[in-house]
């Protein structure tokens, strides 16, 4: 019995002296790497801050590479992080980068969508389909473009919801740009009905585009019949306004010409429906 409990006292000896060893070689190893962890992030998130505003004071960089930028300065920072946490543990730098080129196929198959992502951001950075301001349809969704960063695009759409789209499923799909032209045209189609006069119509029409000063006199202004419909004659309205003039013009449009039509005696057919009476052919009512 005494000679177990020597054989334990011994063998617990033993694992506190190698403790007692790792810990004098390692412990100033692991308080150091917690120190550069630290002081490393927080110079990454300054680093990145710095670049950021850089950026955005100077007249040569516009905001879509201001943000990329920013992305790519943290993730190399913190990158130098892991290598000198790594060093301080007896990691020698030829040895990561054989690591490394060992692991890359392996982390190549599970991060596929990430490094996509990754080569997608630089391919938009590169083609510049898009601004950060700019107002488009990524993806099958709508917004102002508020950031492009290495791995993804926020989007903010016109009720401020906030979308991220991965960078690849922005380049693998169209890129509607509505911001990049300085012009747009509207196009308004109105129905006059068959009794009214078509050349008095177009002239209503081209009065209440003399009326609104943002519509652009090149190109110049369309007003012509398109179309004869089942109950109505088409009467198509182009004109050309700058982008950020669109809505307003168009909504414009839209409420004087209504107005001017109901001034000038022409009427917009609408659907009528009869009720008859069962039995006989007299309408019971009209709406």
């Amino acid at each position: 019995m005494e000679d177990q409990i020597l054989k334990t006292r011994d063998l617990i000896e033993v694992q506190l002296a190698s403790f007692m060893e790792l810990g004098t070689l390692y412990g100033l190893s692991v308080i150091y790497a917690i120190i550069v962890l630290i002081v490393g992030w927080w110079a990454a998130g300054k680093i990145s801050s710095l670049v950021a505003r850089a950026c955005e004071r100077s007249d040569h960089i516009d905001a879509t590479i201001g943000g990329f930028a920013t992305s790519i300065t943290r993730y190399a920072v913190l990158a130098l992080v892991i290598i000198t946490v790594l060093q301080l543990f007896g990691f020698q730098t030829t040895s990561l980068v054989a690591i490394i080129g060992a692991a890359s196929l392996a982390i190549g198959l599970a991060l596929q969508g990430t490094l996509s992502n990754l080569a997608a951001g630089v391919m938009l950075l590169f083609f510049r389909p898009f601004h950060v301001g700019d107002f488009v349809e990524l993806a099958g969704n709508t917004g102002t473009v508020k950031n492009l960063t290495l791995f993804f695009t926020e989007l903010a759409t016109a009720d401020n919801v906030k979308i991220i789209i991965p960078n690849g499923d922005v380049w693998g799909s169209a890129v509607t740009n509505y911001s990049a032209h300085a012009t747009r045209r509207c196009d308004i189609t109105v129905g006059i009905s068959y009794d009214d006069d078509m050349d008095k119509a177009k002239e209503v029409f081209r009065t209440v585009i003399a009326e609104e000063t943002r519509i652009l006199a090149d190109p110049e202004p369309f007003v012509e019949i398109t179309n004869l419909g089942d109950s109505a004659v088409d009467v198509t309205l182009r004109v050309w306004v700058l982008s950020s003039d669109l809505w307003s013009v168009r909504w414009f449009l839209i409420k004087r010409l209504k107005e001017s039509l109901d001034e000038a005696g022409i009427n917009i057919p609408y659907p009528h429906m009869q009720v008859v009476a069962q039995g006989g052919s007299t309408p019971l009512s009209a709406s």
